[in-house]
């Protein structure tokens, strides 16, 4: 009989893999965007018509107004890549249906069973690229970007934490998007990044940018990335450069013709596709969004005194500045260590100072900082707790507030958990993570008082603080942490319970995206702090003859 001896890690990644996939399932029970809500329903409408439409008319009309395609009515937008998908799960649907996607009728439809074909879409991508990527990635990088001064957290508790992440479990099986694919995508790119196959590599990210062009949020650091490691280091020729160069070059332009190839025969398709692609009427933001950009807008009413295309190029401006000096550093002085964090510092930038943002967008962000998951445990979850609490008045428009909240206990729980598996390891003590803070309050409580003076008692407190000044430190962020938290608790708390006031029916969500803002521009300091506190790597750098005297 066939047997296959499986270590405890394994069979935690796949139980952990298997809760995950259950935890999706039990969020599409709950309702989704714009149920029952005509005339324009919302996203899973959107969704449903891109299969109508691509199914139905011929591929050069599938991005163009007219009678058989109202673009007012959730008109395709995202890039062909996305449409193609649309397209395979249309033919899909008319084959169990025809009702699903038939022309003009099938607008607004809405049955069970159609809830259920709709769910198994997203629930199949994400288990065939979003959920491999997050396996792959962890066990492949271990141990690759990590300060060798502290202890990563294992692959196997990692990659449950980050297959646990309710923001995307919310948005894409709740919500109901397929943010899965093309974030699944980018990490795959991530990956290849990281172990230096820069081919495929620029595949998988081009691809994820062809299926959703918010990957423009995560472009810099690739392009700074892949350029740097062109640069012919000492030993290396100029030509072996140009020759990297241009194998990149070759395969990202190849990549482009074969996904954008039906709409380059004429010029006019091409021009609409791409027109699609960057609508400037929506404006600089839709709904509530924690960016800088929401907030300034509650003191200056930048829709008043500006038009789109002024704070178009206003926020590219303050874009580029804000992502400039990761994206300098990486280049400058490129290393592995400091690529995810690149990404974390360039789709944050981005999502606080870039044109036409959205809640979602801050899945962009999110998924680099599960990335770098291993590295700062604490840090990473205090960021994914706020990412979700961002997006609770959307969430609670949805009627997703029943699922959001047991996902949080859920996810607060296993994170709880795994770093007290992790303590126990590493400190080799039975009670985990009390014994972390009873070390961190020991350095509070190791002061001897008796027989002192006032002046003895000064002396020896500011002694202990010097001499334990980075564990102290250490304790002052996780009590800072737990009241930022219990802050947003609150904050989500006013939303659900209580009634704004008729003068202000937007108090409350413009509370938390301004509470999630301040918090986001903290974290968008730090990470790049942490970016160029990185030194360059040099393990590219061949073994240079010195020629003697």
């Amino acid at each position: 009989m066939f047997c296959v001896k499986l270590s405890c890690e394994v069979w935690l990644v796949i139980f952990g893999t298997l809760v995950a996939v259950l935890l999706r399932g039990c969020t599409t029970l709950h309702p989704y965007s714009g149920e029952g809500s005509p005339p324009m329903y919302g996203d899973y409408e959107a969704q449903r018509h891109w299969m109508e439409i691509t199914t139905n008319l011929p591929i050069t009309e599938w991005y163009k107004n007219g009678s058989e395609n109202d673009l007012m009515y959730w008109g395709l937008d995202y890039p062909p890549l996305t449409a193609y998908h649309m397209f395979a799960a249309g033919k899909l649907a008319e084959l169990i249906n025809e009702n699903y996607t038939k022309l003009h009728d099938s607008r607004g439809f809405e049955s069970d069973e159609h809830k259920l074909f709709m769910r198994y879409t997203v629930l199949v991508v994400d288990i065939l690229v979003y959920i491999p990527s997050l396996v792959v990635y962890f066990y492949a990088t271990e141990c690759q970007g990590s300060d060798k001064k502290v202890k990563p957290l294992s692959p196997p508790l990692s990659t449950i934490l980050g297959l646990l992440y309710p923001g995307i479990i919310l948005i894409d099986h709740g919500h109901f998007q397929y943010n899965c694919v093309s974030l699944g995508l980018a990490i795959f790119a991530t990956v290849f990044v990281l172990k230096k196959f820069n081919i495929a590599a620029s595949i998988c990210f081009c691809a994820a940018l062809n299926y959703k062009q918010m990957e423009l949020y995560h472009s810099l650091p690739f392009f700074m990335y892949l350029l740097s490691s062109c640069v012919p280091k000492p030993g290396q020729s100029t030509t072996s450069g140009i020759i990297k160069l241009s194998k990149i070059a070759i395969t990202v332009v190849l990549s482009f013709l074969t996904i954008w190839a039906p709409f380059l025969f004429n010029m006019d398709d091409f021009l609409v596709v791409l027109q699609r692609q960057f609508p400037l009427s929506r404006g600089v933001f839709e709904d509530k969004v924690s960016n800088f950009w929401c907030v300034l807008n509650i003191f200056y009413k930048l829709k008043l005194r500006f038009t789109n295309y002024e704070m178009m190029r206003i926020c590219l401006f303050a874009t580029i500045s804000m992502v400039f000096p990761s994206s300098i550093d990486l280049f400058l002085r490129p290393s592995s260590k400091k690529f995810v964090l690149a990404l974390i510092n360039s789709s944050l930038a981005f999502f606080l100072f870039s044109f036409q943002v959205h809640e979602k967008t801050i899945l962009l962000v999110a998924i680099p900082v599960i990335l770098y998951f291993p590295q700062k445990p604490f840090v990473c979850f205090w960021f994914l707790c706020l990412s979700v609490f961002s997006m609770t008045p959307l969430l609670y428009k949805d009627g997703l507030v029943i699922a959001t909240v047991a996902l949080m206990i859920f996810y607060s729980t296993s994170f709880q958990v795994s770093i007290e598996h992790f303590y126990r390891n590493y400190l080799n003590a039975s009670d985990g993570l009390a014994e972390y803070y009873r070390s961190l309050l020991h350095v509070l409580l190791n002061i001897e008082y008796k027989k002192a003076t006032q002046l003895d008692i000064l002396k020896l407190t500011y002694k202990e603080i010097v001499r334990n000044r980075k564990t102290l430190k250490q304790f002052a962020f996780h009590l800072f942490m737990f009241t930022s938290l219990m802050g947003s608790v609150f904050l989500s708390f006013l939303l659900l319970v209580f009634d704004p006031p008729e003068r202000y029916p937007d108090l409350f969500p413009l509370l938390i995206s301004a509470y999630s803002a301040v918090h986001f521009f903290g974290f968008f300091v730090y990470f790049n702090v942490q970016q160029i506190k990185i030194p360059q790597e040099f393990d590219d750098i061949r073994n240079v003859k010195l020629k003697s005297s």
